[in-house]
């Protein structure tokens, strides 16, 4: 535990861009009694595989268990997928409610030759606004993970902010969305200029910027990783709409008209790359919030969901021009995003220090 009164900001820490270097990248592996996945649990499990293979060429991966009976049936899972090898695999028991560590594990911040080179931040975390209880199991996974790192310094700024709803450069510029933030089912007496006081002393950033609303289907009130993301310093992907008719249309002009307006910490505009939006995907009567705007960004690969949609193969080139040394790996993701969610809301990247 921190016992500094010092922010991370005072202290001289950031949180690093995605694509800086990786110790680990962790995980939280759904129950089948969970929420998540209604009825689809085991069609699931082959995209959870894929993911996992396709990271062991690239880092470790800290897998969140709730005992020995879970871990081991998520060895057999893995032993059936493509007998390849899952030696980089790790398993921390650490119970969770749902799979979306993203949302509810630490966000990692660094400063190399530090006493303490790599500290974790412990959000408040309530489900999205109370959406989905219980929740306790997940809100208490940052000090677990903490823990589990030779007990690393933990930072609890007391407000409640999920790890999708922010994207940085590394740099000091974070992008976000007020849709989500600004909602007053996370922190009712809080303005934006408190909201963004709390983003600098513990992000450490200087410049915040702000798109407007999410996508369709979005149940976590329009997080920024199924819209923007940074690819460098200077330069986003940001999802567009073609069709007029569709309801994301106007909310994804906006929000790339905004961008086109916006600028890095140092004054440089921002260069703006446009991804397609899939095909719309429903499933009983609800819409789902495909995007490939939800991929991660590992050590020498990215996760891109697929949809088995024409725009797959040109959201891959998008990506593949964006991150020229990585291994781009679609994944077809039509049964993983009926859990609302795909690559991107699964992960969260330990720096490396």
């Amino acid at each position: 535990m921190n016992r500094s009164n010092q922010t991370p900001a005072q202290q001289g820490y950031r949180m690093p861009a995605e694509w800086e270097p990786h110790a680990a990248t962790w995980l939280s592996w759904p129950r089948r009694d969970g929420i998540s996945f209604p009825g689809s649990y085991d069609q699931v499990m082959p995209v959870l595989t894929k993911m996992v293979v396709a990271l062991g060429e690239s880092e470790p991966v800290c897998i969140n268990v709730r005992d020995a009976a879970q871990e081991s049936e998520i060895r057999k899972v893995l032993g059936n997928g493509d007998g390849g090898d899952h030696s980089h695999v790790r398993f921390q028991r650490i119970p969770t409610n749902e799979p979306w560590c993203r949302d509810h594990g630490p966000i990692f911040l660094t400063k190399p030759g530090a006493a303490n080179p790599l500290i974790a931040l412990d959000w408040e975390y309530n489900a999205w606004g109370w959406k989905y209880p219980p929740f306790d199991l997940d809100n208490a996974v940052p000090k677990k993970v903490a823990a589990i790192l030779d007990d690393i310094p933990v930072f609890s700024p007391g407000i409640v902010l999920e790890g999708g709803s922010i994207e940085v450069n590394g740099a000091g510029t974070l992008l976000t969305t007020e849709s989500c933030l600004l909602n007053p089912n996370r922190n009712p007496t809080l303005k934006k200029a408190d909201i963004e006081r709390f983003l600098r002393d513990y992000l450490c950033v200087t410049n915040i910027l702000w798109l407007g609303d999410g996508i369709e289907g979005d149940d976590t009130d329009g997080h920024i990783d199924d819209l923007t993301r940074f690819v460098s310093r200077t330069s986003v992907v940001t999802v567009v709409e073609e069709d007029e008719h569709d309801d994301n249309y106007e909310p994804l002009q906006v929000n790339l008209n905004r961008l086109r307006e916006m600028s890095a910490e140092d004054g440089t505009p921002l260069t703006v790359r446009t991804l397609p939006m899939p095909g719309k995907i429903a499933r009983e009567g609800q819409r789902l919030p495909a995007s490939y705007a939800n991929y991660y960004v590992a050590n020498k690969v990215v996760l891109m969901p697929a949809f088995n949609d024409p725009h797959d193969a040109w959201a891959a080139a998008v990506l593949r021009e964006a991150f020229p040394t990585r291994r781009i790996v679609p994944i077809d993701c039509r049964e993983l995003i009926w859990g609302l969610g795909a690559f991107h809301c699964l992960t969260q990247q330990q720096p490396a220090v």
